[in-house]
């Protein structure tokens, strides 16, 4: 059974997800396996970390079941790689030691792509992005015209592999080479989301002047918007990603895996169901009815509690906050104000980055589909990031199965 998402337990919590007594918890204590710390002032009264307590658990299960172990390390709470990019820690997102929150309203997602992709927090007007145009190949030129009635993640699945082909530089697999491509990368899916854009603009500025071109304060808000969506550690998108560079793919090619699998419903197309939420709700007066269709058809409320934030997803927290500061009366945001309050009122529950997302684009009236438009241009930052880590591994990933089926020599 999985453990409480508590920071801290009890001894008797401790005690019982371990199976042990109390004094042999207080042994593994003193032997410094699991710490603990005073509360409310009194030293007699103490608290046990639960990650501690978790990993000794992880340690018991392997050693009374290696295959069980092996059979669930794909799935929540077992990682199965390891990663410099991104730590998820205390409800916290950190993006090489530093704060995912503070990159995402002080930085531009230029700079964080370059910090992700090198490690350095490159200056303002970096290199890194100064060769790369966004220009569209001539084939890709060609077949755009007939992709009118795509959406613009569909349109990214169509042209990259034309753009791929007349860009050999992508076979160089060095890290510096990789991030270059990177940068081309992201630049023409800006370019095929929000069109050409004038010269000198940054990818944000970009998707401003494409999307919205009236609004100029809505340019550090989709900066922010993108650097929160930028990694998440191994999610379904990554991992695939880096099982792709893992086989010595191009960039191009592993961003089109990370791309299908972002379009699952569980994955980046939740932003779909949450965008479905706000249709059903409409006004702040039509939530609570919403909501309770919702739970009386036993149904989860789409964009709402993430399993790795016990006290709320930190991304949907900001975005939310940066949209009301810029825009407080408008309708939209007044609704966002209603769904969050009424949905932790009987549930209580966060909201998630997709609908932090969702309520950016409605707040700022986004071409359909630009919440997952926003996630898929974000998370590439993240999957070039993890290809790079990967490529320089040199190893492929190569889970084995265990078999369930019919043996040999049946009849």
């Amino acid at each position: 059974m999985a453990m409480s998402p508590a920071r801290y337990l009890s001894a008797q919590e401790a005690a019982h997800e371990l199976g042990i007594s109390l004094p042999t918890l207080y042994a593994y204590v003193s032997r410094g396996l699991i710490h603990s710390e005073a509360t409310g002032g009194s030293k007699r009264t103490r608290r046990y970390w639960a990650e501690d307590v978790q990993k000794l658990k992880e340690r018991q299960e392997q050693r009374r079941d290696p295959a069980k172990v092996v059979e669930t390390a794909l799935h929540w709470g077992a990682p199965v790689l390891e990663s410099a990019i991104t730590l998820l820690a205390n409800d916290h997102l950190y993006y090489r030691g530093y704060d995912a929150l503070e990159l995402a309203t002080q930085r531009s997602v230029e700079q964080v792509a370059a910090l992700i992709w090198t490690g350095e927090l490159a200056p303002a007007g970096s290199a890194l992005f100064g060769q790369a145009t966004g220009a569209l190949p001539p084939e890709g030129q060609s077949v755009r015209p007939h992709l009118a009635g795509l959406s613009p993640v569909e349109t990214f699945q169509a042209i990259l592999p034309l753009a791929a082909v007349d860009d050999l530089a992508a076979y160089d697999l060095r890290p510096a080479a990789v991030a270059q491509t990177g940068a081309r990368i992201l630049r023409l899916l800006t370019t095929l989301a929000a069109g050409d854009p004038p010269a000198g603009l940054g990818i944000a500025q970009t998707l401003q002047q494409g999307w919205t071109p009236h609004n100029a304060q809505a340019a550090a808000l989709l900066n922010a918007a993108l650097i929160l969506c930028a990694d998440h550690e191994l999610n379904v998108s990554s991992f695939t990603a880096r099982c792709v560079a893992s086989a010595g793919s191009t960039p191009y090619q592993l961003v089109l895996a990370g791309l299908a699998a972002l379009q699952g419903i569980k994955h980046g197309r939740m932003t779909e169901r949450v965008e479905l939420f706000w249709r059903e709700a409409s006004t702040p007066e039509g939530v609570r009815s919403t909501l309770a269709n919702y739970l009386k058809r036993g149904e989860t409320i789409p964009g709402f509690g993430h399993p790795l934030y016990p006290q709320g997803d930190p991304r949907g927290r900001l975005l939310l906050e940066l949209t009301t500061a810029a825009y407080p009366e408008l309708p939209a945001v007044k609704l966002a104000q209603a769904m969050v309050a009424e949905t932790f009122e009987l549930i209580g529950e966060y909201p998630t980055i997709d609908f932090g997302l969702v309520t950016l684009a409605q707040a700022l009236t986004l071409p359909a589909g630009g919440a997952i438009t926003l996630f898929a241009l974000g998370r590439t930052i993240g999957w070039i990031g993890h290809a790079i880590e990967q490529y320089q591994l040199d190893r492929i990933i190569r889970p084995r199965a265990q078999y369930k089926g019919r043996q040999p020599g049946g009849m």
